[in-house]
């Protein structure tokens, strides 16, 4: 069968009784006739260019209107705060909440959240007052307040915050010794100190930054001279301990020492008193023994001869007895040589003196010679 056949037209032999696909050129023909119907365009011939630049321009009007409400209306949370830089140059800092800037390149918007609580650790070695090596590990928590500060005033706000803090903590530790350092209660204080000065400092900066928290949360002596110094702390808690006993002692010892000094110093006192009690009567007595010579010089010098010979005679072992016989007769009291004389004695045989009797000793001449000691 031919393809082309009179008053018929092109026949294909494969898609015979079928439609044929779309032209690609009446495709984009069309289209360029729907845009430029959009944009005001419609005519043929010469007005084509006229068409097309007038499209053009209606889309750069399109795409600026656009432009120009995207980046002039801001949203500010309530934890942010916004800066505005107009041409470069600070302008102003915008507030939470819905808020309008000319839009780049005239003015440009820097959001900074002053509500987030950021964190940087560090750690380093310093030098203690009493020249010893410590190893800090701290950790500082901060916040933001003032945005335009933060932004403009320091180059490296987080390196800035560093350098202080390290600063701050070596000036508090060269004032500090290593044992207070160590303690738990000198280190709160050291910790303190360190907090006060940094935030001095970065106000002193105007970097627009508040400290929260300052902690130190590792500090130990170094490694290489660790051991030796647990020696030292060993020899510390020695020396600790051996106070304690010593306290102690000492608390038991000075109460007892305490209470026989004052046991001794009240037997003095009752020596001291007793004493002068006994001079003062000897005194008083002599006073008395002297008023009764006075009046009556005899009586009272036999009376004080009598005692005084009552008083040696009665110490005397020696018992001289006067019995009926040439010579004296000597008594020895030998049941009475541990000086028990007041005692009651059994008297021992007489011994009778005279050399010339040789008769044995009459046995009741010391009951005779008692009996006459009674009547007198």
């Amino acid at each position: 069968m031919p393809w082309k056949e009179p008053g018929k037209g092109n026949k294909d032999p494969w898609n015979s009784g079928k439609q044929q696909p779309p032209d690609l050129d009446d495709v984009f023909r069309n289209l360029r006739s729907r845009m430029r119907s959009i944009f005001g365009g419609g005519g043929s011939g010469g007005g084509d260019s006229g068409s097309g630049s007038g499209g053009v321009f209606s889309l750069v009007i399109l795409l600026l209107i656009f432009w120009v409400g995207w980046d002039s209306v801001h949203i500010i949370d309530e934890a942010e705060r916004g800066v505005v830089l107009r041409f470069g140059e600070f302008s102003r800092e915008l507030q939470p909440g819905i808020n309008f800037t000319f839009p780049r390149p005239v003015e440009a918007l820097t959001k900074v959240n002053v509500r987030n609580v950021r964190s940087v650790d560090d750690r380093g070695n310093m030098l203690t007052q009493d020249e010893n090596l410590v190893e800090f590990d701290y950790q500082i928590q901060y916040l933001i307040s003032n945005a335009q500060d933060f932004l403009f005033n320091v180059r490296s706000p987080e390196i800035t915050l560093k350098e202080a803090a390290e600063s701050a903590l070596r000036e508090t530790v060269g004032s500090t010794g290593l044992d207070d350092v160590l303690e738990g209660s000198t280190r709160e204080k050291v910790r303190l100190e360190t907090f006060n000065v940094l935030q001095q400092t970065l106000d002193n900066y105007e970097a627009g930054l508040q400290i929260n928290q300052f902690n130190l949360t590792d500090v130990n002596v170094p490694a290489q001279v660790r051991e030796a110094y647990s020696d030292v702390i060993r020899a510390r808690e020695d020396r600790e301990r051996f106070i304690e006993e010593a306290r102690v002692h000492a608390n038991s010892v000075i109460p007892e020492a305490r209470g026989a000094a004052a046991r001794i110093v009240q037997e003095s006192q009752g020596y001291r008193d007793s004493t002068v009690a006994l001079a003062e009567g000897e005194a008083d007595r002599f006073v008395a023994v002297l008023e009764e010579y006075q009046q009556a010089p005899s009586v009272t010098r036999k009376r004080l001869y009598l005692q005084t010979m009552e008083n040696v005679l009665a110490r005397s072992k020696k018992v001289l007895l006067d019995v009926e016989s040439d010579g004296n007769i000597l008594y020895l009291p030998l049941d009475g040589s541990n000086g028990d004389l007041a005692g009651t004695r059994r008297l021992p045989p007489v011994i009778s003196n005279d050399n010339d009797n040789n008769q044995p000793a009459d046995r009741n001449a010391p009951a005779r010679a008692a009996n006459r000691e009674s009547r007198r």
